[in-house]
């Protein structure tokens, strides 16, 4: 089987599966297509593999005695050190309600055994760049101190930055327990993103207000926090290049990477007018595009 990636330093894929056919089929077809192959024959042999060397995908068989694919794949969620791993799982023909529980588990995705190695390198490869781009990009934000979470449809808290749960747990009080304050703010969380608000104060502790940033991805709702006693970003705008408040929303959209449309959208306005607005962000600002219109917002709210 000739190789089908570049030569570069081999991405790591982690099988998890009590089938030594599977394993030894897998682990062929990885290895001929330029990966690193580890095995796992249980769910907890998995997760000891997991911290010794990280993987950069996992495939998962969902059913395997004592600790199965399912549990296993939450096990690995609930650790932020290793929740940003794609974890694809593999079922039988037969095996369609595991589909469904693969996902809610926290899975990406699924492959049908038998597999073929033409797509499995395809989708494998998919979710690595994926996850990388993801992974990044939360790192850059937890260094950049901003407080930002994210949420699913009940307001159950799915990740948050170093800063937000810092912030969060100041005002809820003094628990330390993450289970505690997500059920001090589950219920506000999910009010928040039914009505998709733009601005409402958070009860436990009086000081925090949060945002309705978007979707950031689906059924996973982006909050921003920040203090309801310092100026709003907004406000922040408006005294630093002096923009319209209609012009400083708009800046704000176009810093979280936001489109004309996804602006309109959000505005309740056409991406024409979104357009009318940016020419007149772009003078106020010095800039000449959106990106660097997103980079000077950036400077200056991170500056506060």
């Amino acid at each position: 089987m000739s190789a089908l990636r570049p030569e570069r330093n081999p991405d790591i894929v982690l099988v998890v599966d009590d089938s030594p056919e599977s394993l030894s089929l897998l682990t062929d077809a990885l290895e001929e297509n330029g990966f690193t192959a580890l095995v796992a024959r249980s769910g907890r042999a998995a997760l000891t593999l997991i911290e010794r060397m990280p993987p950069d995908v996992i495939l998962m068989d969902a059913v395997m005695p004592e600790m199965d694919g399912f549990e296993t794949c939450r096990r690995i969620k609930d650790n932020r050190d290793y929740a940003h791993i794609p974890i694809i799982f593999m079922t039988g023909l037969s095996e369609t309600e595991h589909v469904l529980l693969g996902f809610q588990a926290g899975g990406v995705d699924y492959v049908t055994k038998p597999v073929t190695p033409n797509e499995l390198v395809a989708r494998i490869t998919t979710h690595i760049a994926n996850s990388r781009l993801t992974h990044s990009a939360r790192i850059a934000l937890d260094m950049s101190g901003s407080m930002l979470m994210a949420v699913d449809q009940a307001g159950q808290i799915l990740w948050m930055t170093p800063k937000a749960l810092e912030t969060l747990k100041a005002a809820a009080g003094p628990s330390d327990e993450l289970d505690v304050l997500r059920a001090a703010v589950q219920s506000e969380l999910a009010q928040i993103v039914a009505q998709r608000a733009s601005r409402v104060s958070l009860s436990c502790g009086g000081t925090l207000r949060i945002s309705y940033l978007g979707e950031a991805r689906r059924g996973e709702a982006l909050l921003g926090l920040s203090d309801s006693r310092a100026p709003s970003d907004e406000a922040i705008l408006l005294q630093t290049f002096d923009l319209t408040e209609r012009e400083a929303e708009v800046t704000l959209w176009i810093a979280q990477g936001k489109s004309n449309r996804d602006i309109g959208d959000i505005l309740n306005c056409s991406p024409r007018t979104v357009n009318k607005h940016l020419e007149q962000i772009y003078t106020k600002l010095g800039v000449e595009n959106r990106t660097s219109a997103a980079l000077a917002v950036v400077r200056v709210l991170a500056s506060r």
